[in-house]
């Protein structure tokens, strides 16, 4: 099947196609495009041979050359469509990190300061994790009803909806428990857009620059965080009972871009086809292609992949279930998955998201020192995001883990150590800062964008979408753990023994990498099919042969290559 989704067109005669993309042309009303879709079809189906292409024009002939010498030369409407994805990754990042500066005023406003006493660490938890809370036991569940019935546009356009009124409520609650509720409904906002915007960019971007479109959600999520410590450092001088509302508040101004932008922008082909309107699919995907040719060839491309997917999926989702875990090459997909999306939350980077402007304050910081030093982090990890757009994909998903991990360890140990020295000195503040911007360099271009990125890829094709709802909800379900241990910890271990627990937890995840993540970077259907039919146990010892030859090699022995892990020379076409 794998190879059959590679290419949907394999085996088919020049016959064949032009009836079939003929047929389906005038299936979906448009007869007036009969010669585009068999044209179409016969560039998707040997995309190197223009030649075979009759009536060739010359400015069509040059925008499909153009696709793979100047990829970045599209359409104006594509550009918007990401800039729509992005400004939803900006909802989201902003919708997280606000609630660090707030916090430092709106738990003495409603009694829940720090006061040594699990039952307040327990409320503290409870209100800034009520967000993932919603997410992973009820939102991430509205994602595919949500997107059935209102589309991909219509269910981002109502996710910022209700994280805008869930803004404005927070800023005019006047107890926890009111605060706990409105962050709930904000989960109901965070949690089908986070799954559907990533979606709706890589629908709609063509094939050479799909890859580095999704990639951004992950830089843009991280400008949003940014942003939020931006906008907590502009209110922190304001009255303390005005400054944590305007900080809460303020995230509802850009819903509202989104949801105007997202009005002007077109519904993704992928769902106008598998809501059986293909006339639409092609009126919009005209908008997102330079010529009728390649929104035809793409169209006709789609609808061959989804007969494919449709085939696969017999059963419904009780077999598709059934496969997570029955399955060893889906099952082994989904370990994976689960590890590098558990791994980014209890790395800790979201214990510096969430809570380090308390960390600060509870260390001996000024508040606005403090929230200062939370910006910092917030800008470097935009920063250092951007890279990885190059970095992902040059050095590979597993060997950046293996190389940040260790970084990320000793980055949170100089944060712990750092409140060792003496209160409010320049010596605690620029130590625990240098280690807090130092774990943010490593982590952006290594555990930041690889969980989303690898989860997209690791699944085969026909269980893509439940093992992405898989992956999503454990990251929801351990930032939920997270957030709500995280005041209970503090309370326990001191800010350094807090960080020192997730600096462990940097090691162990490295050595869970090290042993059963297999690298996926750059691997075609069927490839990825070969590197998870190995066996874990095979692989992790042919990770322990591989460390003692280079251990060898390095003491000076001569050794002879070892036999590789996977043969992938044996794939048809090698």
């Amino acid at each position: 099947m794998s190879t059959r989704l590679a290419n949907p067109l394999a085996g088919m005669s020049e016959e064949e196609l032009l009836d079939d993309a003929g047929a389906f042309a005038e299936r979906a009303g448009l007869s007036d495009q009969v010669l585009n879709f068999r044209r179409g079809a016969l560039l998707a189906h040997d995309p190197d041979n223009l030649d075979a292409v009759p009536d060739l024009t010359a400015d069509e002939r040059r925008y499909i050359e153009r696709e793979k010498t100047h990829r970045w030369d599209q359409p104006f409407m594509i550009y918007y469509v990401a800039v729509c994805s992005a400004m939803a990754a900006v909802v989201q990042g902003m919708d997280e990190a606000v609630v660090n500066g707030a916090q430092i005023f709106y738990y003495k406003r409603f009694g829940i300061a720090n006061g040594g006493t699990t039952h307040t660490a327990v409320i503290q938890g409870l209100v800034n994790s009520a967000p993932y809370l919603c997410c992973f036991v009820f939102a991430c569940w509205l994602t595919s009803p949500m997107n059935h019935f209102l589309g991909r546009r219509g269910t981002i356009f109502w996710s910022c909806v209700i994280a805008g009124v869930a803004s404005v409520w927070e800023a005019f609650t006047y107890s926890w428990q009111q605060l706990f509720v409105a962050r709930l409904l904000l989960g109901v906002g965070i949690g089908p857009k986070s799954a559907t915007a990533p979606v709706y960019g890589a629908e709609c971007a063509p094939a050479p620059i799909r890859g580095a479109l999704v990639m951004q959600w992950q830089m843009w999520t991280a400008f949003g965080i940014a942003l939020g410590d931006i906008i907590s450092v502009i209110f922190v001088d304001l009255d303390e009972n005005l400054a944590w509302r305007l900080m809460l508040g303020s995230t509802v101004v850009a819903p509202i871009f989104v949801c105007s932008m997202i009005y002007f922008a077109p519904e993704s082909p992928r769902w106008y086809m598998l809501k059986g309107r293909p006339g639409d699919a092609f009126r919009a995907m005209r908008r997102l292609r330079r010529c009728d040719l390649q929104a035809a060839r793409d169209l006709y491309y789609m609808e061959k992949l989804l007969q494919l997917e449709r085939e696969s999926q017999t059963g419904g989702w009780k077999r598709l279930i059934k496969d997570m875990w029955v399955v060893k090459r889906v099952r082994r997909a989904a370990m994976a998955s689960g590890l590098v999306m558990f791994m980014q939350q209890f790395c800790g980077v979201n214990v510096i998201a969430y809570y380090s402007s308390q960390v600060f304050v509870q260390g001996g910081f000024s508040e606005k020192n403090a929230l200062l030093t939370t910006m910092g982090t917030g800008i470097v990890n935009w920063l250092f995001a951007i890279p990885a757009l190059y970095t992902i994909d040059t050095f590979g998903r597993r060997n950046l883990l293996l190389l940040t991990f260790p970084i990320m360890s000793g980055c949170l140990l100089i944060t712990g150590f750092g409140f060792f020295l003496p209160e409010g000195s320049t010596g605690r503040l620029g130590m625990v800062a240098a280690g807090l911007y130092l774990f943010m360099v490593a982590y952006s271009p290594g555990e930041g964008p690889v969980p989303f990125t690898y989860s997209a890829e690791a699944f085969p094709l026909y269980i893509r979408d439940l093992g992405m709802s898989y992956a999503t909800a454990v990251c929801w379900c351990f930032n939920f753990v997270l957030a709500i241990t995280f005041p209970l910890l503090l309370a326990a271990f001191t800010p350094t023994g807090a960080f020192g627990w997730y600096a462990a937890w940097c090691i162990i995840g490295w050595v869970l990498i090290f042993f059963f993540l297999p690298e996926t970077k750059g691997l075609t259907l069927e490839e990825l099919d070969l590197v998870f039919s190995v066996p874990t146990g095979r692989h992790a010892s042919y990770q322990v042969k591989k460390l003692m030859w280079h251990l060898r090699r390095l003491g000076g022995r001569k050794e002879e290559p070892l036999p590789p892990l996977y043969e992938l020379d044996r794939l048809v076409g090698r």
